[in-house]
């Protein structure tokens, strides 16, 4: 197999980026591509849109050493990674319409030999549809060289990393790499060695999407437990913090944490994509998305009682609208549903929002007079209700004083200062 020396990755966000500055500072020439000019001129100047450990370093110094470059406009290249989002549809079939304007990027410039990776968490399938994209866009080339036509070599390599911890699971972590083709298997394994220290394994490419629709169902379906033990805690007045305290030291039982949702693109969208693929045979899959979308509601819910106790002037800390602790990610955040649906229902409401990790309001929640981005130090001074939805490192800094004579909604277990027995990270 020829030698992959200038890799294109398209979409810089928080899988595409990390990815070129990996490859990158491995001594690979990559060209990242993207539609957002912000993007593309922050990476030029070896900056990072976005919040993300470690990042910043490998950035700078792969755009300093003339390794990273960026572009709005898709290069000649051996290898293309595509990394683009895939959200679904209003009855939450999978999007592709962002993989297939990557594949039209793409299409012109290939030659035969070329590798292209699909990296986007995509249903099953959708590999093999951006192939066939392709080859409906070239039909001078083919998959296996059949009536002597160029082959494009192409694979699923789904990425498997926490946010916050990307720069070193990118590194660590095993990861599965599924050719529609042995040898594409084979080629995209031998790109991906460059950085990767975990084994490799390999498969056929609709596996390759299964497996990582599995993992974030698998996910999905425990923090589902933990949720409905939650509500279920709250209607009996167990206090469910406790209760999981107390089951996890079990030696074969460790619960998850509850929340106020699920959020991130993958987990919250992930399992929907099995779903629309057997929707008579995901039974469990749809139940525990179908409680942990109920969530926030729940929540909501929780405030407004809690609102009808007290004056009409009282007003509401929000606290965090990350779909995680200590990131800026927002996608399919519960928070930002549970404060743009109590700012719309309680349009005389002051709600103080804190998010140290953005500098503005995202979208759902600009426009509204009735909701501010404060300090959290504020944030929580002047609000007689305090929500937590986010258990950023700065949330579970408050001090116990600082609550006294409020009501507080704790959806994450945040402000306890009891140990919780818990070894995953949900």
């Amino acid at each position: 197999m020829n030698t992959i020396n200038r890799v294109a990755v398209i979409g810089l966000g928080y899988i595409g980026l990390p990815t070129a500055a990996i490859l990158a500072t491995n001594g690979i020439e990559v060209i990242g591509v993207d539609v957002n000019q912000r993007t593309v001129d922050a990476v030029n100047a070896g900056q990072v849109p976005f919040v993300e450990p470690d990042l910043g370093v490998h950035v700078a110094g792969a755009v300093s050493h003339g390794h990273l470059t960026a572009s709005i406009s898709t290069p000649r290249a051996d290898a293309y990674i595509v990394a683009v989002p895939t959200p679904f549809k209003t009855d939450r079939s999978a999007d592709l319409s962002y993989i297939e304007a990557a594949a039209e990027g793409i299409a012109p410039q290939l030659i035969g030999g070329e590798l292209l990776i699909l990296e986007s968490t995509s249903p099953p399938g959708a590999t093999e549809h951006m192939a066939q994209y392709i080859l409906d866009l070239r039909p001078d080339l083919s998959l296996d060289g059949a009536d002597s036509k160029p082959a494009i070599l192409v694979a699923h390599c789904p990425e498997r990393v926490l946010p916050g911890r990307v720069m070193i699971e990118l590194v660590i972590n095993d990861r599965i790499v599924g050719g529609i083709t042995p040898d594409a298997a084979e080629k995209a394994k031998n790109l991906y060695s460059v950085f990767c220290k975990g084994e490799i394994l390999t498969t056929d490419a609709v596996t390759a999407e299964m497996a990582k629709l599995v993992e974030n169902s698998y996910r999905d379906v425990n923090i589902a437990f933990a949720n409905e033990l939650s509500v279920i805690s709250d209607k009996l007045g167990i206090d469910v913090w406790e209760l999981i305290r107390l089951a996890n030291h079990h030696p074969r039982v460790n619960i998850l944490q509850p929340g106020p949702g699920v959020g991130g693109h993958c987990i919250a969208v992930a399992p929907w994509f099995i779903v629309s693929a057997a929707p008579e045979e995901a039974r469990l899959i749809r139940t525990a998305r179908e409680v942990n979308d109920a969530k926030p509601e729940w929540v909501f819910q929780q405030v407004l009682s809690a609102l009808e106790l007290l004056p009409p002037a009282a007003e509401v800390s929000v606290l965090g609208l990350a779909f995680k602790a200590n990131i800026d990610d927002l996608r399919e955040s519960p928070a930002i549903e549970i404060a743009a649906h109590l700012a719309e229902a309680l349009p005389s409401t002051r709600f103080n929002v804190a998010e140290p990790h953005v500098a503005e309001l995202p979208a759902q929640l600009l426009g509204r007079s009735n909701v501010k981005l404060v300090p959290i130090d504020e944030s929580v001074s002047r609000s007689d209700v305090i929500v937590v939805l986010v258990d950023h490192d700065d949330v579970k800094a408050i001090e116990i004083e600082q609550l006294e004579g409020k009501v507080v909604i704790d959806t994450r277990g945040a402000l306890r200062r009891e140990p919780v027995l818990n070894t995953l990270d949900a």
